[in-house]
């Protein structure tokens, strides 16, 4: 029973530990790096912190309180501040001066508001190369603005598949957009600030759905899948948003500069058949004159 008891506490504080680790964005480590934070619904902020989370301890980094004086922890002072201060509250996104290792961590962005309640983002800062480098493309597709973009991933056949994650990935910044349980049916709330759609079903395309697509929905995607067992799959696919002007910009100089070569080349052929032919009409008038005096 004493064993039964201390596998449960085990188990618990597992649970515990994973949801404290979980995290929304990957941020790669640099002297000036920024971790986005924007709330994205419109209602009235009562409170927004900041804080490290460092194993079972936090380090509260920032406290905003709308109309009072913000508390900035001594560390931090003159090596924080807000990117966006002057665009409104709802953009709490946290920039640095002169990064260090010292800076590796995870990171809580809380907002209190009115009537909704808390709304968290984690970021975790981890030092790494380029996050693209490690994510090479498996195929490419391609889109125009305006289009509802639909991102499919097959997962595997011969093992159980018990969770997948998309995820879009930058140089210097990785985010969770869908993150699905199979086994228990539960899917994870995007804190991405762009709008993705997808279901969490035992369907084997699994796929998110990026509407209204932009220029800035560009580049790579990551399906991940992971079965019970432990095993992992990857796909990466690269989004193309095009832009129809700039290609019909870049055809119509082609076609109009093939046309142009095309009327020269008709040209030269016409001058070259044209003095070729008036050579031979006077060669013509030399030789009748030799043949008249023969025949004298």
């Amino acid at each position: 029973m004493a064993y039964f008891t201390l596998l449960l506490a085990v188990l618990h504080v597992h649970k515990a530990w994973c949801e404290v680790t979980f995290w929304d964005t990957a941020v790669q480590l640099s002297e000036t790096m920024t971790l986005e934070c924007v709330y994205p619904m419109m209602d009235n902020l009562t409170q927004v912190e900041w804080t490290k989370i460092s194993g079972t301890e936090t380090v509260k980094i920032i406290v905003y309180i709308p109309n009072y004086r913000m508390y900035i922890d001594p560390n931090y002072l003159h090596r924080v501040h807000f990117l966006n201060s002057s665009v409104g509250l709802h953009n709490m996104s946290l920039s640095f001066y002169n990064a260090s290792e010292a800076d590796i961590g995870t990171y809580s962005c809380l907002f209190n508001t009115f009537p909704n309640g808390l709304w968290e983002k984690k970021i975790k800062v981890v030092q790494s190369d380029s996050f693209e480098i490690a994510a090479s493309s498996n195929g490419y597709l391609s889109a125009e603005p305006g289009q509802n973009v639909t991102l499919n991933c097959q997962l595997p056949r011969n093992w159980p598949v018990q969770q997948v994650m998309w995820e879009k990935v930058q140089p210097h910044q990785v985010d969770i957009l869908a993150s699905c349980n199979l086994s228990q049916g539960t899917r994870y709330t995007s804190k991405y600030l762009r709008t993705t759609w997808s279901k969490c079903s035992q369907e084997s395309l699994q796929s998110v759905i990026i509407p209204n697509a932009m220029a800035t929905d560009s580049g790579l995607y990551r399906c991940q899948s992971e079965a019970s067992t432990g095993e992992k799959e990857t796909f990466v696919v690269r989004l193309i948003i095009t832009d129809g002007r700039t290609n019909k910009h870049f055809i119509l100089p082609i076609a109009g500069g093939s046309v142009s070569l095309l009327l020269v080349i008709l040209i030269i052929i016409i001058i070259i058949f044209y003095n070729r032919r008036r050579r031979r009409q006077v060669r013509t008038p030399l030789k009748e004159p030799r043949d008249k005096q023969s025949s004298h």
